[in-house]
């Protein structure tokens, strides 16, 4: 069995790959560009990608493909229906970075509302020690208790945010972006009284022709004057753009990001421009990222590739 793994570099070098190199004979690459997949995958059984494009233009000549995992639980980056017609299985992960991505809205919410890097460099410039009182309380904030915690999504992270901000003593909300999910433990609302109720608002849905640009001008225009957007789900699910005049022009209180339309972040992006504005604070692609979440993203893939030799399915998106 010949396992070609594209991308080893997403899971981290301090995160071991041992365990897929025994299951059989392993090439590994630290990163593939779209030129150099053909070549890499020409002889391949299993590939083991994240984002590297997967379609007829890079497995056209590798009619040995069975099998592709995902070292992810997107899989926007593959063409299902090409890979359908090819009878290639499409397996991913999921749930493996639900508590690490859930940690890392709530950092992102608390350390943007609560302008943590504000105070942080009232002490480290010394101005803490020079002044007459014990505290400082400028620029003013204000706690989560009581507001309103709007959620676009609610699917595993988006129901790990409802119980963490109901921890906090937030109301929760929620609104769906594909008509068949369903949580009563929380109030279902459609998307404009999301938009006008909500205090915070985090997106957890996936990318996709309906979600693609769901955050626009009108989106953000319906929003409360006060409020924080916190994307952790895809940076296509916002326009980059439109985000950036509402900051500007003041029609939200801010933006944490974690994800970004085009990444590594593109000196092109108007929030590149704005990357110095205290009201964004932008994290690299990171929430998903623990060390928890990484390895278990890499002993899962190694259990789908198990059971799929078994004849098992498992974790399947697509049987081929």
């Amino acid at each position: 069995m010949k396992i070609v793994i594209l991308e080893r570099g997403t899971v981290g070098m301090d995160v071991s790959v041992d365990e897929l190199a025994k299951l059989g004979e392993t090439q590994i690459h630290d990163n593939s560009s779209p030129e150099e997949i053909p070549e890499r995958v020409a002889e391949a059984e299993i590939v083991i990608a994240n984002k590297s494009p997967l379609n007829e233009k890079t497995l056209g000549k590798a009619d040995k493909v069975r099998l592709i995992c995902e070292f992810a639980t997107g899989y926007d980056n593959i063409d299902l229906e090409y890979c359908r017609a090819r009878g290639i299985s499409v397996c991913n992960v999921s749930n493996y970075s639900t508590a690490s991505v859930m940690q890392h809205t709530f950092a992102l919410a608390l350390s943007l509302s609560e302008h943590l890097t504000d105070y942080e460099c009232f002490v480290r410039d010394g101005s803490y020690t020079k002044q007459g009182r014990f505290t400082h309380y400028e620029p003013v904030f204000s706690e989560l208790e009581g507001k309103t915690w709007g959620i676009l999504g609610m699917g595993n992270i988006g129901r790990r945010v409802a119980r963490a901000a109901d921890a906090f003593g937030c109301r929760v909300i929620w609104a769906g972006t594909s008509g068949t999910r369903r949580d009563e433990s929380y109030p279902q609302v459609d998307l404009p009284e999301l938009l006008n109720s909500s205090d915070f608002l985090s997106l957890h849905c996936p990318l996709n022709e309906k979600t693609h640009h769901i955050i626009d001008a009108s989106a953000l225009r319906a929003m409360k004057q006060g409020a924080i957007l916190i994307n952790v789900a895809r940076g296509a699910v916002v326009d980059s753009a439109a985000l950036a005049a509402a900051i500007r022009e003041g029609q939200i209180a801010g933006a944490a990001l974690d994800v970004m339309e085009g990444e590594p972040l593109p000196e092109s992006s108007p929030l590149y421009e704005m990357r110095d504005d205290k009201r964004l604070l932008i994290t690299p692609h990171m929430a998903w990222a623990s060390l928890e979440a990484r390895e278990r993203v890499v002993s899962e893939t190694c259990e789908n590739i198990r059971a799929f030799l078994r004849g098992e399915e498992r974790n399947c998106v697509l049987r081929g």
